[in-house]
This record gives structure tokens, sequence and C-alpha cells, in this order.
């Protein structure tokens, strides 16, 4: 696969810096929450050919606010009132369609949904929200949804997932800062935990608005083939004693030997998620990140698991306002982090990271990112790194630029104002680069079999450009 010249994506982020610099050294949500993210790789292309089912007769289970448990489940009139119990029921090439509706747990559960139950490789198993519907799952509970024992071939798709951070104060997370055992501050909302009953794959988590879980947005333990796409993922980790974020892939796992691109984090929206609680393990604040590529190395803890061989997509992603980093690698390799755009990160007085980089790390790839730091503060390190090369990003109003990669460019404001405009062409975004010309850059990414990625169009000079791969 062949990426040449700079991304279209993280251009779409410059009117929002500008917009940003006229408000000062603030963003305010709503200036990125409708920023479109153009995917040029979606492992979605190649899934929803495989999510054809093998089973004959696959059933639709509904779920509804209304519904009842004693019902069939089998038509939007006799749909289940918790998708526990569709959950419960499902089979390979099953979906559960739920409908509007607030989902909360039992009182003792330790989620609202449990997802046990696998699907195959050519009949998933779907959660999906209803056509025009908007369920709520809300909980205060350890997860909102989990999927364990080994549960594969699951896609989550379209649902709000809403933690317990409304009915929190700080001065009671800080009074449970060493209780590991209190789900009302370290519940998450959605977790792929393969740490116990077996290890989790190809799983699915899209379209999803994830927010205010005392602990993390979305995470995935001991997982492999794990795709994380297109979600808004929003105030979570505050409260957490375990030291969590929005977005985090941890101790990914081998299902088989596969070098290609298996875990994908793309077109995510992440912003706000912040620690206000110290990690217990270290007694201080330590993450709270937009996205995090966390341990893929498995040499800490006496893990058994082996290095993790697969490849790590972190694309297309818009982080801004979170406590930690916007993106990092940490004890990872084989991690490619492209064409994003993280900006005022470092929200928390004791973290100066930065907003895209690796730490102790190799095999990583930083590549075409743009990157807004708070003045004074990194906007990039290179710490303990093997074979971290950073490239082709734009740093702006940034002083302290750890690593400067060859064409990586260190911009001020000013810049904005001259460098890219868009236009809209044919109803298609292209960019128009005409007062620079930015060297060529050929991308090659590891092979990943059957893959299908989206094509962009740009113009550099009077000429358009195609930007994409295919198989």
């Amino acid at each position: 696969m062949v990426i040449q010249g700079f991304s279209l994506s993280a251009y779409l982020a410059i009117p929002v810096l500008l917009s940003l610099l006229a408000e000062g050294e603030s963003i305010k949500v709503p200036l990125v929450e409708n920023v479109h993210q153009i995917s040029t790789k979606k492992e979605m292309l190649l899934s929803s050919r495989e999510l054809i089912s093998a089973q004959a007769t696959p059933k639709t289970y509904y779920v509804s606010g209304a519904g009842n448990d004693q019902n069939s489940g089998l038509s939007t009139s006799s749909a289940f009132r918790t998708i526990q119990r569709a959950a419960n029921l499902t089979n390979p090439g099953d979906t559960v369609l739920i409908m509007n509706g607030v989902y909360t747990n039992s009182a003792k559960a330790g989620s609202v949904v449990h997802i046990k139950r696998s699907g195959t490789a050519k009949a998933w198993i779907k959660y999906k929200a209803y056509p025009g519907h908007l369920p709520k799952i809300q909980h205060n509970t350890w997860n909102g949804i989990l999927v364990s024992n080994g549960a594969s071939y699951i896609e989550i798709n379209g649902l709000e997932v809403i933690g317990n951070n409304a009915n929190i104060t700080l001065d009671y997370a800080m009074s449970q800062k060493t209780n590991k055992l209190n789900p009302l501050t370290n519940g998450n909302c959605i977790n792929v935990d393969g740490r116990t009953n077996g290890h989790s794959r190809h799983i699915r988590i899209v379209n999803n608005k994830v927010h205010k879980c005392g602990g993390a947005g979305i995470s995935a333990i001991e997982s492999d083939y794990v795709t994380i796409d297109n979600n808004v993922v929003f105030d979570n980790a505050w409260y957490s004693v375990y030291g969590c974020s929005g977005i985090s892939m941890l101790n990914n796992w081998n299902s088989d030997n596969n070098r290609g691109y298996k875990m994908f984090v793309t077109n995510n929206k992440s912003y706000n998620n912040r620690m206000y609680i110290p990690w217990i393990a270290v007694g201080k604040i330590t993450d709270g990140n937009g996205i995090i590529i966390d341990s893929t190395r498995n040499d800490q803890n006496n893990s058994k698991l082996g290095a993790y061989k697969g490849y790590t997509l972190v694309q297309n992603n818009l982080t801004f306002n979170n406590g930690g980093s916007g993106i990092h690698a940490f004890l990872s390799e084989h991690v490619d982090i492209v064409n994003n755009t993280a900006v005022l990160n470092n929200q928390s007085p004791e973290i100066n990271g930065g907003q895209i980089f690796a730490h102790t790390s190799s095999d990583v790839r930083i590549l075409r990112n743009i990157l807004y730091a708070f003045p004074g503060k990194q906007v990039n390190n290179n710490t303990k790194n093997t074979n971290v090369v950073y490239d082709y990003n734009i740093y702006i109003n940034s002083s302290k630029v750890s690593v400067k990669g060859p064409r990586d460019i260190v911009a001020d404001s000013q810049f904005l104002s001259k460098y890219p405009t868009l236009e809209k062409i044919s109803g298609d975004w292209k960019l128009r680069l005409d007062k620079q010309n930015p060297p060529k850059r050929t991308y090659v990414e590891p092979q990943s079999a059957g893959f299908v990625c989206g094509t962009v169009t740009y113009r550099l000079q009077g000429k358009l450009i195609k930007v994409g791969c295919s198989r």
C-alpha cells in the first residue's frame, strides 16, 4: 500500500485551529464536534463483506425501553426490555437492534451488557442502534458494555454509553483514591477484557458516543483484531485509581502470526479525558490521554503473552483538551500514527509529555500529523526510543520540539493564514497548496491481506493527485 504526499484529513483541522487562535488558548467543543474526518483506510470495508451469516436462519432480536423480557424479542412489538436478555440468546449471525430507551444495570450487576457469546468469521454478532433511534446505556457499575470470556466476532455500533461521573464529586473521588473496588468511581464505558476466561478477537466498536465514565472510555485489553472507528469519546478517566484514558489498547495479544495491520484506532474524536485521581500504582497523575497504545511488548508484570507481532494503525483522529497526551505509544512496537490532529492536550499540570509521541518504544512512525501545544509545553518527545521516525508533521506555536524530523515544519500562527486553503470541487474536498510545495513522501505500509482502503484527492499546484491504497 502506498500513500503519497501530505494527508487531506489532517488539513481539515486547520480551519479549527484558525478559530482556536482567534479564541485564544482554549477550545470550544462546538468548533470541533462537526469537523469531518475523512478515512483513507477502514477495516470496516473488509468486515462488511465478512459479516454475511453462514447460519441458515439468523435472528434479529429487538430491545426497547418499553419492552418486556417475557416477550419473544423477535419483533418491534414484542421487544425485550434489557439488552442482556438478547445477549444471552445470540448465536453466530444474529443481530440485536436496540430501540429508544435508557438501559441501566441492576443493583449487583457488573455491567449493563455482558457479551460472552461469539460469532464466527462469516457470521458476526452485531449490537446496533435501531435505525433512527438513540438508545442510551447508563451505568454506575464496572462496565457499561463488557466483552469477555473470549467472545469474538462482535460488533458494537451506534450506541451511547454514559458513566457515573455526574453523580460523583471530586472530594468523594479523592476519598476513594486507595479503593480499587469501588465501581462508582472506577467504571468503564466499553471494555474488551481478555485477561480472564479467554482472549477476544475480531471486535468492532464503531459510531458510538462514549462519555462520563470514571474509568476508561473505550479499552481493549489482551485482545486481537480490534477496530475502534468513528467514535466520540469524552469526559472519561476522571475518577478511577487505575490510570485510564479516553481510548486505550493494552497488552495486545497474538491470536496468530500475522504481521500486518490488526489493530485500528481511526476517525475518532477524543477530548476532555483526564485523570484527577493519582494512579494507585505510582501515586501520581500519569494518563488521561486521548489515545494510548500501551505495552504491546508485554514485558511487564511477568506477562507470558509475548511481544505483539501485528501492527497498530492510529489514523485520522482528532484529540484535544485531554489531561495527558493527545496520542502516544508507550512500551510498544509496530505502531503507525498517521494523519492525526492533536491540539492543547497536556491539560494536567503534572503532564508535559507532548501532543503526539512515542516513549520507550520501537518501530513507531509518526507521520503527517498536526500538533498544537500550550506555549512552554513540549509538543513531542523521543525518550528511550529506538527506530522511531518523526516526519512530515506540522508543529504550530511550539517552542519545545524535542525531536524534529527532516521534513517536519515548526510554524507560528501566521503559517495558518498563508499555507493551505480548502476548496470543494464536484462534491469532494480538495486541498489547494498554491503557496508552498511540500516534498513528496512515499509511505509503504505493512501488508494486510485482503485490505481495502478509500481514496481521497487533493489539488497540488494545479494537479489533482489521488491518495489511497487497495489490494
